[in-house]
């Protein structure tokens, strides 16, 4: 968790020991209006007031904004020093000062909230830094590493489900005198699907066992995440090709599916994003 990066042994205790069973929920607060894939260009500020720190600004696109009862927020303490200037802050919620914009309409996920989280003179405590100033921005991206093991795994979830949906389908509908199960074609797609899921999920498993063992893995859960997202949206894709007409109307999961994994390629850093990321540990690697 983001707190775990950076967090004390108090913050620990009472911001991560709570939430670990589920009852309660956090949010993520780091991309904002103006900023996309350029997070080190925050635009929110925290501003030292003595006893408190002062918050102004906005975040975007934050999940479980409504549902969440604390969130992890990333500001600008020092402007001079751009991405080194970010510091990073727990906020209790409700908290005067803190406001929430409208549910966004989305095209998948609906099972959360997604929304603008809004900072208007909002005071916090001293004590809700995290970890030390300036710190903010290297805690986002060490997050947003561990974050992206997470949405491969949520990504590889949707494409297994489509490919169930799929194999299901074919296995009943006949066409021809025959399953279509029987028919190349939709053996084709099937093969090449079940292919792409496990080339997916042992990258994936790879990435997450070089962080527990403590290894460096940024590169690696970059590809899991390009990887498995992209290949939930192939999956879900051709699910409704297999499904043919009853792939595109909600009485069958394919839509569903196909609605999902679109913001698998978008959030926790996109696709393009993550062959940048790739691309550049490479290049250091193999410069050694």
């Amino acid at each position: 968790s983001t707190q775990s990066t950076g967090g004390n042994q108090a913050q620990l205790e009472k911001w991560v020991a709570p939430y670990l069973d589920g009852d309660h929920v956090g949010c993520f607060c780091l991309s904002e209006p103006g900023n996309g894939s350029d997070a080190g260009a925050a635009s929110t500020t925290a501003i030292d007031r003595g006893d408190k720190w002062e918050l102004n600004g906005a975040k975007a696109w934050i999940t479980n904004g409504y549902e969440s009862e604390a969130a992890i927020v990333f500001a600008t303490t020092d402007k001079a020093k751009k991405h080194k200037g970010i510091s990073a802050f727990i906020v209790p919620k409700p908290t005067e000062g803190l406001s929430l914009g409208k549910k966004e309409d989305k095209l998948g996920i609906k099972g959360s909230s997604t929304c603008v989280i809004n900072f208007d003179n909002c005071l916090i405590d001293k004590d809700c830094l995290l970890g030390e100033l300036g710190q903010g921005f290297k805690i986002a991206m060490k997050t947003l590493d561990a974050g992206r093991i997470g949405v491969a795994g949520q990504a590889l979830g949707i494409a297994q489900a489509s490919l169930e949906c799929a194999v299901a389908y074919s296995q009943q509908r006949h066409a021809f005198d025959q399953p279509i199960s029987k028919m190349q074609t939709i053996q084709n797609k099937l093969a090449d699907m079940e292919c792409r899921i496990w080339a997916a999920r042992l990258t994936n498993w790879h990435a997450a066992k070089l962080k527990d063992e403590g290894h460096n893995f940024t590169k690696e859960a970059a590809m899991a995440k390009l990887m498995a997202s992209e290949t939930a949206t192939y999956c879900a894709h051709q699910a409704i090709q297999v499904l043919g007409g009853m792939g595109y109307v909600n009485d069958m999961p394919a839509e569903r599916h196909y609605r999902d994994a679109r913001i698998t390629e978008i959030y926790e850093g996109t696709s393009e994003i993550q062959r940048l990321v790739i691309a550049g540990n490479l290049l250091k690697e193999m410069s050694m």
